[in-house]
């Protein structure tokens, strides 16, 4: 499904999680890496590629805004797609201030997911930052199909 060989990497402190998308995004070709938490993450992040983040909001320790903000801070500009259980506008609204280039709700559908997934590779490829990217993609999305192939 997808031709890329960015790696995905999903940090969420719930293990069924983890391993789920783990399974989904490996049978359409992704390579993932999974962390426990956002301070593992980050403890990792300078022996990493650059690659999509998906970063869930409520974490122990670093939630994902905290994350996200201290990815800013180390000037590191990789896509990052957000993921709640607990969808709230205001939520929405703020992470997408801080560069994220979208925001999901679990439980979430598939095809939901690699749409999200199309946007952050897109600004990968186009080496636009993410949040412009993301809206390039949104203004061209009636147009597309829903997930595209990398």
């Amino acid at each position: 499904m997808f031709e890329c060989n960015r790696t995905v990497y999903i940090v969420d402190d719930d293990r069924d999680v983890r391993a789920s998308l783990g399974f989904m995004l490996s049978t359409a070709g992704l390579p993932t890496r999974a962390f426990a938490g956002g301070v593992e993450f980050l403890d990792a992040l300078g022996e990493l590629e650059p690659g999509c983040i998906l970063l869930d909001v409520r974490m122990p320790q670093l939630d994902g805004l905290e994350v996200l903000q201290e990815l800013t801070r180390r000037g590191i500009d990789w896509p990052v797609v957000m993921m709640t259980g607990h969808g709230e506008v205001s939520l929405a609204v703020q992470t997408m201030k801080l560069g994220a280039v979208d925001f999901i709700e679990k439980p979430f559908e598939e095809e939901r997911l690699h749409t999200s997934l199309g946007r952050a590779f897109l600004a990968i490829s186009d080496g636009a930052p993410p949040v412009l990217a993301a809206q390039a993609s949104a203004s061209a999305k009636a147009a597309a199909p829903a997930v595209a192939a990398f």
